[in-house]
């Protein structure tokens, strides 16, 4: 990737994360770490790497998203209303009445979303669902899934992930973010999931592990996800929770909480500081 790219997608990550900190803020409510993390993950896959149409949301040709973690749905939001989808002034509406954006996502009321996100652990059996049509419909659409390093502690995902790998869905790739908290402390602490990477292979999966806020590496494995024949990609994403926004990187008490007037600010200026950087 080239600089001038690699640049802008950095300021369009950030932009993205701008966002969903003032739609938490509006709401004074919502989960902002999570939503920092896979920001520069949903990025790349909305400006870059996948086949989308914000004018046409709902072409059956299009590749999909399934944010499985649908909390984190600030950073969702904001990507798509920085990609087109609806305009960047319903992020203030966020978690209000009478607004659009909802706590989670909702695919019959806001453009661009492809999955209704709630309990935590469902959505790479959808995606699974998804992916399978594709092949019975003999279109060549990919599917893409987000889950949390948490979550991935429900066993659904992995009866989702026997499903993948025994029907070799090789138009299905799942990348898990690895920021390594969830809302009561360490993953290790909760439930450990590691080896995350070992665990997918031995469910039939193509698994590469990467830094998910480098873009060269994320563009990198999507690129490889996509000359995989038959398996599922897991793209294990290390991250960091917060990321961007000094007080909040790494902390897991902003996991599911919004900052007040004074934290706001700071957030803001942590992050136009980035933006100052790369323009």
């Amino acid at each position: 990737m080239n600089q001038a790219d690699k640049k802008q997608l950095i300021a369009m990550a950030t932009e993205i994360r701008k966002g969903a900190v003032e739609a938490v803020h509006s709401a004074k409510s919502g989960h902002p770490g999570g939503s920092l993390s896979a920001s520069d993950i949903l990025t790349y896959l909305y400006f870059k790497g996948m086949n989308i149409d914000p004018q046409d949301p709902k072409n059956p040709d299009r590749d999909r998203l399934v944010l499985s973690k649908g909390h984190v749905c600030p950073g969702y939001y904001s990507t798509l209303a920085h990609r087109g989808y609806f305009s960047t002034e319903e992020l203030k509406g966020f978690r209000q009445i009478g607004y659009m954006l909802q706590g989670h996502p909702d695919m019959k009321k806001i453009p661009g979303v492809d999955f209704s996100a709630g309990s935590l652990g469902q959505g790479v059996s959808a995606a699974c669902g998804m992916a399978l049509a594709g092949k019975l419909d003999n279109k060549d659409y990919n599917v893409f899934a987000i889950c949390g390093d948490g979550e991935i502690q429900e066993g659904q995902i992995w009866e989702a992930a026997m499903f993948a790998g025994a029907k070799k869905l090789d138009n299905l790739c799942v990348f898990v973010d690895n920021n390594n908290l969830q809302i009561d402390g360490t993953v290790e602490e909760v439930n450990s999931p590691y080896p995350i990477d070992a665990k997918f292979a031995a469910f039939n999966f193509h698994v590469i592990t990467i830094d998910g806020h480098d873009f060269d590496q994320i563009e990198a494995a999507v690129e490889e996800f996509k000359t995989v024949s038959g398996k599922p990609t897991a793209i294990i994403a290390k991250t960091v929770k917060g990321k961007g926004v000094s007080f909040m990187e790494n902390n897991v008490g902003w996991h599911g909480k919004a900052p007040n007037d004074e934290q706001y600010e700071i957030a803001m200026n942590d992050l136009n500081a980035i933006l100052a950087e790369v323009k």
